[in-house]
């Protein structure tokens, strides 16, 4: 940090301007808790606003009429002319914290221009585990000037030590919540829901929430699709999302004879509601960190049944909020689910047990309580340093490093 940015105490001061750093804002579980994040956070101490490297996309169109969403930064990968516009609009809006969501370019170009500023909290949301957003060499190049990294669970944190291999002192472990108010069954919900699908109200559904990419594994749904409806010949599935593997999923659902019975609903707006049509819930991902869409199907009081992969386990804990399944086997992923919809009693107690689960550890507001918590200590921990050191120390000699090469892919 430059030290030329004012550090006036909380208690004397408005309340702190923090800039969220994304790519885009497609419909999807980081875009979404972004959302939550800027709706929610307390207004007497903080003011938040996006900053949307290309463009808003949907969720941030629709933020936009809440609060301010910048975009269009960023023209290209290596775009070099985006550190210069980005550090304006930091000085601009006067910005005291920057926090930077996901890895990439954003996590590069949001962090190295909020040094450069002389930014007081510099901290970055990483939402995944390995491909496709791996923390390459120029983003680990700029760990010493983050303040911290924040992890969505705790074995999330784990593997952000381990593997990726960033500093456990700087690692900062903040649960994603979901919204519970919205999340939730209500008298007449399933009925209507199933109606404005076009669902038989006693036909068995199942469905997934989740981006068409390959990481998220639809195949495997398929693939557990087709086995299930030997045994339950007139279920149906629901597929929440869109992305770049749509056509190879279309071109899987007519190969394994199921267009009858597969239904591709794109993104949507009204998640609760597709939910509330759901019978149980499922995740087949490769990899995953704490998936927001699982959040949501327990708030919901759906059964989840899901692949054990990445943090999961912490969420969907087997007999009581739901089953884990063994990665890309199909058998056993359509053994749970036939065993859900047939066992009533069984579906609806693990349901019930997931709705309990969210309300004590996966809400909202406790999301919201350790972001305020996070930038509030670092943002404190600075004023003091700043006030023990004096004045004429304050400003430094401190250039950026200079990468070694400049073509160093940003992952």
């Amino acid at each position: 940090m430059n030290g030329n940015h004012p550090l006036i105490p909380l208690h004397n001061r408005d309340p702190l301007r923090v800039m969220f750093v994304i790519t885009s804002m497609p419909v999807g579980g980081a875009e979404m808790l972004l959302v939550d994040l800027v709706r929610g956070l307390d207004p007497r101490r903080f003011k938040a606003e996006v900053c949307c490297l290309k463009d808003r996309g949907p969720l941030g169109e629709e933020l936009s009429d809440e609060a301010t969403v910048h975009s269009e930064l960023l023209a290209g990968k290596y775009d070099v002319r985006v550190l210069p516009r980005l550090r304006g609009l930091i000085r601009d809006r006067k910005i005291d914290a920057v926090v930077t969501v996901g890895a990439g370019d954003k996590m590069f170009w949001g962090r190295l221009a909020a040094w450069l500023e002389g930014v007081p909290v510099i901290l970055s949301a990483v939402h995944s585990t390995g491909w496709p957003d791996t923390i390459g060499h120029l983003n680990r190049w700029l760990t010493p000037v983050t303040d911290a990294f924040i992890a969505v669970a705790g074995k999330h944190g784990e593997y952000l030590a381990n593997v990726e291999r960033l500093p456990a002192c700087k690692i900062r472990v903040i649960p994603n919540g979901v919204d519970t108010r919205r999340f939730c069954q209500r008298p007449g919900l399933r009925g209507a829901a199933r109606t404005a699908l076009g669902l038989k109200h006693d036909t068995p559904v199942v469905g997934i929430v989740a981006a068409f990419r390959p990481e998220k594994n639809h195949s495997l749904f398929l693939r557990a699709a087709a086995r299930l409806r030997q045994e339950v010949p007139d279920v149906q599935f629901l597929l929440v999302g869109d992305g770049p593997e749509r056509e190879k999923i279309q071109c899987s659902i007519g190969e394994a004879q199921l267009s009858d019975c597969v239904h591709l609903l794109g993104s949507r707006a009204d998640i609760p509601e597709v939910l509330a049509a759901l019978d149980l819930f499922s995740l087949t991902s490769h990899v995953e960190a704490n998936p927001v869409s699982i959040l949501e199907a327990m708030a919901m009081g759906l059964p989840v049944v899901a692949t054990d992969v990445g943090s999961i386990s912490e969420t969907v804990i087997p007999g009581r909020t739901g089953f884990l399944t063994t990665p890309d086997v199909a058998e056993e992923l359509a053994q749970f689910w036939a065993e859900l919809l047939d066992n009533d009693c069984l579906a609806r107690q693990i349901g019930a047990g997931g709705r309990d689960f969210v309300e004590q550890r996966w809400s909202l507001d406790a999301m919201l309580g350790g972001y305020e918590a996070l930038i509030s200590e670092i943002y404190q921990k600075k004023c003091a340093s700043r006030a023990s050191v004096p004045a004429a120390a304050c400003v430094t000699d401190d250039q950026p490093p200079t990468p070694a090469r400049a073509d160093v892919e940003l992952r």
